[in-house]
């Protein structure tokens, strides 16, 4: 009788390419608030969820996971991976706070993006390269403090998608994005036995416990969205960075709730 989680469906599971949940994440973000015109995020947002209401977030992240036995840190290779998510906020429902949809997002792991897939976010392959602060004060750590410059950018089939640039202000930030409220993604599977019907998404959110964060170092930013001949990140126009952030958090999922 097969063990694993995910395929390969071997007798022991070790082959597995995800073991199953809790998973543990601590990583190293920035965090670009931007504004754009939100009648351009219906072509991403899913009427039946809400309306952009012309505020995201772009996150880049550089991540290191395990799960309970924390194997994965002895051999990072299945630890380390970069990613960018990219979240828009909806019109909150009666009685609710704020919600964040995540339609794009791009990560260079292949254990992260299944992960990824089954809590609801859409990953697909991508480079992803941010700057990381280090414990030192050096012109090459960029420490949190006020005046370090971090620049970030993401990749999809060797075409520039996201460019970024941060100037740390020194001061105190709030949570941004994903980091602040409840995100909803989409899971569905087409069947290869019906290959005329499309797949139903249905809509989660991760089940998350365990959350440390380091605090956030504010910064201001510049943001721009690159035409892709494939990947749609453009249809929402011309934005502008509104706030930025950076510092280190870790978080357990443990599932997925229904949105």
């Amino acid at each position: 009788m097969p063990l694993s989680f995910t395929p390969p469906f071997t007798s022991s599971g070790r082959s597995a390419l995800v073991q199953a949940p809790p998973w543990h994440y601590a990583g190293w973000l920035v965090n670009v608030a931007f504004a754009f015109d939100a009648a351009r995020g219906a072509t991403l947002v899913p009427l039946e969820l809400g309306e952009a209401t012309g505020q995201g977030c772009v996150h880049f992240a550089d991540w290191q996971a395990c799960g309970d036995d924390g194997h994965e840190l002895l051999d990072p290779v299945y630890a380390q991976y970069r990613e960018t998510i990219v979240v828009l906020e909806i019109d909150a429902k009666e009685g609710e706070g704020a919600r964040f949809y995540c339609p794009l997002i791009y990560v260079d792991q292949d254990i992260s993006m299944l992960r990824g897939w089954l809590q609801g976010w859409p990953k697909k392959i991508g480079q992803t390269w941010v700057t990381r602060s280090l414990p030192l004060i050096h012109p090459a750590a960029a420490p949190l403090s006020a005046g370090s410059r971090l620049g970030a950018s993401l990749s999809v089939k060797e075409r520039r998608l996201v460019d970024a640039r941060v100037t740390l202000t020194g001061e105190k930030a709030g949570r941004l994005g994903f980091l602040s409220a409840p995100t909803i993604g989409a899971v569905g599977w087409p069947d290869l036995t019906q290959p005329e019907r499309a797949a139903v998404p249905r809509y989660l959110r991760a089940d998350i416990i365990d959350r440390v964060e380091s605090g956030w170092t504010a910064g201001s930013a510049s943001l721009q969205f690159h035409a892709h001949p494939v990947e749609e990140l453009a249809l929402l126009g011309e934005v502008r960075a509104t706030t930025a952030s950076a510092g280190w958090m870790g978080i357990t999922v443990r599932g997925a709730l229904a949105a």
